[in-house]
């Protein structure tokens, strides 16, 4: 079913629905029967017609169809050819249904193809009736596309046609004609661009030529619609087939956007301007262009901001909020860029349309996340939005205002939410727990009254969504707030008292168990435990006896012990068999020394390497004999796991494909095989979860290589390929750094952008600046050939002089290969080819370049965690320890935020204890942490401070066990 008018499809769902009527009648056509219809079909035969009886039986057969009555082909068939009969008829709405009829029967009847000279002959008729219209759009339903040339002159002749309605009939149905006559309709790219430039008709006119569409409208209700609707709707169908013409063209796109937005101030004003669109619609589609076009190219950034600038003082509030949104959406904008979209923004919060209100809100909301520094001048708009009646604005105008808000207006803003939370649904009161958990990790010194008003609306009514994310909440406080710890395990505890969600009274009591027995009073949480043990149901009980475990083996008051002794011994009788196994099992654990572990043990299973090797196993055995080796999988602490799922949150890293590994590796030969051809052709690393998963990949990837076995134990890859050349040119390669102990290999993932040409023997050839830098090249190993598209990789490796050296290097490259030139359609390449090369950058002189790779000190360092950075950093002690004074000027870093990440991007450490994201925009400590190659844990300490002036200087810690390692490490910065 194609989409039905508004007015028919209203009345054929209160049709199909008659007791939702409002007096409850029963609808005309209840009971309707498909064989009843198919026999009054004898009425298209009368002479003369009856045009009433017709249309109304034409509604019942749209009705069947409506409601998906299974019409058989003969049937289908026999009913279209009576339809076609009314023809002869010059009633215009009969002839309405019968194109619509017509369509909807054109998917299942055969031989629809008959009605063709019909249709042709409506859309060529010379008085401005509504055929033409309903014609083309029936007309583009049944032709098929074998024969859309046959048709071609008709509808480019449409395009242009002054009728307004006409026109976007035409345009509209080359949209459905574009996807399977994609180079016909092409063709008609000057039609498309006329209809775009073509002034609309006058009032008069437009009222005469469609005013039939709109039934039901008074007569002034009509006559404003009318002008609205077809002297608008035109250019923006004709914008938008344009561009679908053009899309892979960016050049010839990101002309469209220059030409139709016109000069950059009058024409832009939608006024007497020389701009080509008049229409608002049309406009914002154009606006969603310009994003495209500064997406796909940086180098139109500057030129796209300054045209969505000028949209900023349309005369449409439409187009105003479009180009502030699209403002707010681009990559790296800064504040100044931000400023006169905001500006906008904040003159809609007080717009007396709620429409404007809500978007304008919603925008400035989701900016918050990125820029709230950006948003605070609109607080007090904002504030006066809390009352506001539509909640969605409210909502999102407290949760906007928790995430700009200071510290000292946080009181004000609780008292406020405290009193709307009871006025809004589950869903957004989801949405203000989300927010304040938020605002709970960026004001710690504010959790008291954060965590007084999450525990009163735990107790407030609620579905299971919105106790799971005030639960998930005081779970955040408990985590990374170690002050409010005791009192939010309180408030837990006496929340799982009435708790009727099972599935977070096990939650609680897990949390409770592992943050209990740390506690310094851990007795008084037993009892809560214990009494899901005599009243809750049979899963809560057994979460019960596993927390009441814990407390048996981790505290170490021996009385304690002994009342769980007793405890879980009641357990023993339990009608459920899951909890008095739990219990016997926890018994003996308690009284074996060797066993506790199975409750204490801190550590847990790197889950991507474990789904990796059960994924490996399954795909790889054959009759499965041999089990699983658990052994092989790397076990990480629960803090190293929790600083992962941290780090997500904390550091803007880039997020990319995880490489899944096959049964098939890398031969010796650079083949690339399936394992690897994710890796090389999505041109990004893997995600930051991926981390430890990525690298078991690529140890095993290069383990599989004879000429890299010897090499020993992978120490680090890089993250993210380096990109060596643009994304355009005609060979693009990326290269992955890889260091081993002694070993250094450089992986240059490489691909053939020109279906003309065939590449074999592909090498790089790697010149460092220096010659005596302490390395030498063992290795290179050639991809073989490089496909159209079919990614390849070459290796070359290099030797360390001395293993406990760090060389730090440039290295120039040279990509040499043979070419043999081959047939595009068929991809047979010639028997004879040349050898050619695509060299190092030598300036302007160079037409193809390959860019240097650096070997730099992050390279031999790879991010750790630790659970207690002083007491480690303590325990290192001074000995070793080497202090430098850095600056760093406001373009390099703009904010304390971009001091953190260029400190952690040249290190190549990882910001523990949250220290990654600053608290203050004046003064902050990083604090990283790291292993050097060889096994050297090494520890670092900024503390800096930004001026709005100077930039930002910090002075820099580092310790470790070995003083010259200390040296190379605080030597990445200068």
């Amino acid at each position: 079913m194609t989409a039905l008018p508004y007015n028919l499809r209203t009345t054929m769902e209160n049709l199909a629905n008659p007791q939702s009527s409002s007096t409850g009648e029963v609808g005309l056509f209840y009971h309707l029967d498909k064989t009843t219809v198919l026999q009054e079909a004898r009425v298209f035969n009368e002479s003369p017609l009856n045009p009433r009886k017709c249309r109304l039986l034409l509604t019942k057969i749209v009705y069947l169809l409506y409601l998906g009555e299974p019409f058989g082909t003969k049937e289908a068939t026999e009913l279209f050819f009576n339809v076609t009969k009314l023809f002869q008829s010059k009633d215009n709405a009969l002839r309405q249904m019968v194109y619509l009829v017509i369509k909807e029967l054109s998917g299942i009847a055969e031989d629809v193809i008959m009605v063709t000279q019909s249709l042709m002959k409506d859309i060529q008729t010379k008085s401005d009736v509504i055929y033409r219209a309903n014609a083309i759009r029936a007309l583009c339903k049944i032709t098929d596309p074998s024969m859309i040339q046959g048709v071609e002159r008709l509808l480019k002749a449409a395009i242009v046609d002054k009728t307004s309605s006409v026109s976007s009939a035409a345009l509209v149905s080359s949209y459905h004609l574009f996807q399977v006559a994609r180079e016909v309709v092409k063709r008609w790219a000057n039609e498309v661009q006329e209809a775009v430039q073509v002034k609309p008709a006058s009032s008069a006119s437009l009222l005469g030529t469609a005013a039939s569409n709109y039934i039901g409208f008074s007569q002034s209700q009509q006559q404003q619609q009318m002008v609205v609707s077809t002297s608008n709707i035109t250019q923006y169908h004709a914008l938008g087939l344009l561009y679908l013409i053009r899309q892979h063209d960016r050049m010839a796109v990101s002309k469209m956007v220059q030409t139709f937005a016109g000069a950059k101030s009058g024409g832009l004003l939608g006024g007497g301007g020389s701009g080509v669109l008049r229409s608002p619609f049309a406009t914002c589609l154009l606006i969603r262009y310009a994003c495209k076009v500064m997406e796909d190219d940086s180098n139109s950034t500057r030129p796209m901001y300054e045209l969505l600038e000028g949209w900023l003082r349309h005369k449409s509030d439409m187009v105003n909020y479009e180009a502030a949104r699209a403002i707010c959406n681009m990559r790296d904008v800064t504040a100044k860029e931000l400023y006169p979209a905001i500006s906008v923004l904040q003159l809609f919060l007080s717009s007396p349309k709620p429409t404007l209100r809500f978007a304008a809100i919603r925008t400035l909301n989701k900016l918050a996340m990125t820029h709230p520094a950006a948003v605070t001048p609109c607080n007090l708009d904002m504030e006066n939005l809390i009352t506001d009646q539509n909640r969605s604005v409210a909502t999102f105008a407290i949760t906007t205002l928790l995430k700009t808000g200071n510290e000292a207006s946080v009181d004000r803003l609780m008292k406020q939410i405290t009193g709307f939370m009871s006025e809004i649904t589950d869903e957004f009161k989801v949405i203000v727990v989300d927010a304040i958990r938020s605002l709970c990790l960026k004001f710690p010194s504010k959790q008291a009254v954060m965590l007084g008003f999450l525990s009163g609306v735990l107790r407030d009514e609620g579905g299971f969504e919105f106790k799971r994310a005030v639960v998930e909440a005081i779970f955040d406080l408990v985590k990374f707030i170690p002050e409010c710890k005791e009192a939010a395990l309180s408030h837990l505890c006496e929340f799982i008292e009435d708790c009727e969600f099972t599935k977070l009274s096990v939650r609680i009591l897990h949390l409770l168990g592992v943050e209990g027995p740390k506690t310094p009073t851990p007795t008084k949480y037993i009892r809560y435990i214990y009494n899901r043990v005599i009243l809750e149901n049979s899963i809560v009980r057994a979460a019960a006896v596993s927390a009441l475990a814990k407390f048996g083996v981790n505290v170490a008051d021996e009385q304690v012990k002994q009342s769980v002794r007793v405890l879980l011994t009641r357990c023993l009788d339990d009608t459920d068999d899951e909890v008095r196994d739990r219990s016997t099992l926890f018994l003996r654990v308690m009284d074996n020394e060797e066993a506790k572990h199975y409750v204490s043990d801190d550590s847990t299973y790197s889950l991507p390497a474990l789904e990796r090797g059960l994924v490996t196993y399954i795909n790889d055995a054959t009759d499965f004999d041999k089990p699983f080796n658990i052994a092989a999988v790397p076990k990480i602490t629960k803090a190293q796991e929790e600083a992962e799922r941290l780090r997500t949150k904390t550091l803007d890293l880039v997020s990319t494909p995880t490489i899944s590994l096959g049964s098939t590796a890398v031969t010796s030969s650079g083949a690339v095989t399936p394992a690897l051809s994710s890796v090389v052709s999505s041109g990004r690393g893997p995600t930051p979860n991926a981390g430890v998963d990525q690298q078991q990949v690529y140890a095993q990837l290069l383990q599989d290589i004879p000429e890299f076995a010897a090499f020993g134990p992978l120490f680090k890859s890089s993250v993210v390929p380096i990109e060596l050349t643009e994304s355009e040119t005609e060979y693009v390669v990326r290269c992955v750094k890889h260091v081993f102990a002694e070993h250094i290999v450089f992986q240059f993932n490489c691909t053939n952008t020109l279906n003309d040409q065939l590449l074999e023997e592909v090498t790089i050839v790697m010149q460092p600046e220096v010659d005596d830098i302490g390395i030498v090249e063992v290795v290179n190993i050639p991809a073989p050939k490089l496909e159209y598209n079919n990614p390849g990789v070459s290796y070359v490796a290099f030797k360390k002089d001395d293993p406990d050296d760090y060389p730090l290097t440039t290295f120039s490259n040279t990509l040499k290969f043979i070419v043999k030139d081959c047939d595009p359609t068929s991809g047979e390449p010639d028997e004879e080819g040349f050898e050619d090369e695509y060299q190092a950058s030598l300036g302007f002189l160079m037409k193809y370049t390959v860019e240097d790779v650096e070997l730099v000190t992050g390279d031999y360092i790879l991010p750790t965690y630790i659970g207690n950075f002083t007491e480690t950093w303590e325990q290192l002690g001074d000995e070793n320890e080497v202090v430098e004074t850095f600056a760093l000027d406001k373009e390099r870093a703009p904010s304390l935020k971009a001091a953190c990440n260029s400190i952690l991007d040249l290190l190549s450490m990882h910001a523990v204890e949250d220290t990654a994201t600053p608290k203050s925009n004046t003064v902050h400590t990083l604090l990283v942490s790291g292993t050097c190659l060889g096994g050297v844990s090494v520890l670092g300490r900024s503390r800096m401070t930004f001026s709005a002036t100077s930039g930002v200087a910090f002075e820099l810690a580092v310790r470790s066990g070995n003083r010259s390692v200390s040296q190379v490490v605080i030597g990445a910065i200068a």
